[in-house]
């Protein structure tokens, strides 16, 4: 790939596969000394892939790193560390009980008379974090101290073996506003010094802020690297966003009008809803035969919406009232005898259990909602389970199958099949046809809008824009953890969102 006299890292050809994934397809990503490089891309794009591949925690398939101009392949991160590789990632590995020192030069002690020279410890590992302008006792343990100042520790570690490239995974995401201007303050100090930094984050405002280019990933492969100054906010959404090449637009009739809403229809209302570091406060009203798209990058809060919504997580403010009826002590089996289903955005993680039946997780979220005392016998079980395999058209050979065995698309499906088998009169999905065919991607749409039409709830999340806008009667927007604006039927196109995801209602380069 083309490269000037100041790139100092260069991956050429990048690919990497992983069973049912092509997880990279011929990546190239450059780094230039003294610059602060941006990864962007949505979940699934191949960020964190490619930053396994240059740590040495995975081997690609093919391609090619080099550094410095020669080429290198690191087999562990402690190999890729020494070769010049530093990273410091979002959840900050140190030892808390140990000191700020010993966090620092683990493993590289200074050594005297057989033991470690305690002086020299605290002495070198001050100076280091000097260079970051940060003055601290470095004989007190790493755990009394808050965030901010265990990111520094981390960064400070990161550097005390000559690095020549720093990457650090959504450093900010625990900071605050002023502890993330300290950070940005090291970030450009160090970049000044030309050492080369991949920055790894969500948030866009931050992007324009301290980088000085943009790559940006989809779907595994290289979308294309930017100089940031030349890219407008809203150009950046559309590359990480994409385009589906299908026609799904059969999906659009089914699809109808909702007549003025009818607050005797109201059948979610939250009020100054929100969670310290998951979402700020909002306002929310759902009502009976709609659904509400939710349009959003990456960490811009719509998952964390869904999750204060059902309880799995516990708001910090404000109240939630269902069906007339104000909720207290909010629980996701509280929110199920309420009628609510939630589809969970990563399926394998939090949704499917994969040594059951396909049967078996079918009927986990009703024979919950009954209890374990009140165990459904084997026939009804069956009846459901082969009810919805034939309402869904769940491809497996009997109900009996372990739901590991299925495709992702099926999966997905059984899923589905769990929330509906409770009968819920309010659905949230998240990410409900990622990873999956357009064919069962038309499928779940359409039976989304068939739902709404029998006068249930749905509130639908994705990342693909051109989806939320098939299958939403009203879509609220979100940034940075906040819901920024709500547009009814009249007002959903492609373009608004887009403008209003990036903060940039002109499309002017920044």
């Amino acid at each position: 790939m083309a490269q000037d006299s100041t790139t100092i890292l260069t991956m050429t050809g990048i690919s990497k596969a992983f069973p049912g994934v092509q997880a990279l397809s011929d990546v190239d990503f450059a780094l230039r000394q003294g610059e602060i490089h941006a990864l962007m891309g949505e979940n699934g794009a191949g960020k964190s892939t490619l930053i396994k591949v240059l740590t040495g925690v995975e081997r690609p398939d093919t391609g090619v790193i080099m550094l410095d101009g020669r080429e290198i392949q690191a087999k562990s991160p402690l190999q890729a560390q020494a070769q010049g590789i530093s990273t410091v990632y979002q959840e900050i590995n140190l030892c808390p009980n140990l000191s700020v020192a010993e966090n620092i030069l683990l493993g590289r002690e200074p050594r005297r008379l057989g033991g470690i020279d305690w002086h020299a410890l605290n002495k070198r590992a001050a100076e280091i974090l000097r260079r970051l302008e940060v003055e601290i006792d470095v004989s007190q343990s790493v755990g009394m101290y808050p965030v901010a100042i265990q990111q520094m520790v981390a960064i400070s570690r990161a550097l005390d073996v000559s690095a020549k490239a720093l990457i650090l995974d959504e450093p900010t995401s625990s900071l605050s506003a002023h502890e993330t201007d300290k950070l940005f303050a090291v970030m450009e100090k160090l970049k000044s010094e030309g050492l080369g930094i991949i920055f790894v984050t969500h948030f866009l405002d931050q992007v324009y802020r301290v980088t000085d280019r943009i790559t940006v990933l989809r779907n595994g492969k290289l979308v294309g690297t930017y100089p940031t100054a030349e890219l407008s906010r809203v150009e950046l959404v559309a590359h990480m966003i994409g385009r589906e090449l299908s026609d799904l637009e059969a999906v659009g009739r089914y699809k109808t009008r909702v007549v003025e809403h009818d607050h005797a229809a109201r059948v979610v209302e939250a009020r100054d809803f929100g969670r310290i570091g998951g979402m700020k406060p909002f306002d929310l009203d759902l009502y009976a035969g709609e659904v509400v798209g939710m349009a959003g990058l990456l960490g811009s809060g719509r998952t964390e919406t869904a999750n204060l919504l059902f309880g799995v997580d516990q708001p910090d403010s404000g109240n939630l009232t269902v069906e007339g009826k104000k909720v207290t002590h909010h629980a996701p089996l509280q929110s199920i005898h309420m009628g609510m289903g939630y589809c969970p955005e990563d399926r394998k993680a939090d949704g499917i259990v994969g040594d059951l039946t396909v049967r078996e997780n079918i009927i986990l979220a009703l024979q919950a909602s009954q209890g374990w005392f009140q165990y459904i016998n084997p026939a009804k079980q069956y009846a459901i389970a082969d009810k919805y395999i034939e309402l869904l058209d769940i491809s497996t050979p009997t109900a009996d199958q372990l739901i590991k065995n299925l495709s992702g698309g099926n999966q997905q499906k059984v899923i589905l099949a769990r929330w509906l088998a409770t009968e819920p009169e309010i659905l949230i999905l998240d990410e409900p046809t990622r990873g999956i065919d357009v064919g069962v991607k038309a499928e779940i749409q359409k039976l989304v809008l068939t739902l709404a039409q029998e006068g249930k709830t749905c509130v639908f999340i994705s990342s693909e824009l051109d989806e939320v806008l098939r299958t939403s009667h009203r879509v609220l927007v979100l940034r940075d953890q906040e819901i920024v604006a709500e547009l009814g039927m009249d007002d959903l196109n492609e373009q608004t969102i887009m403008q209003i995801i990036a903060g940039d209602t002109h499309d002017e380069p920044l």
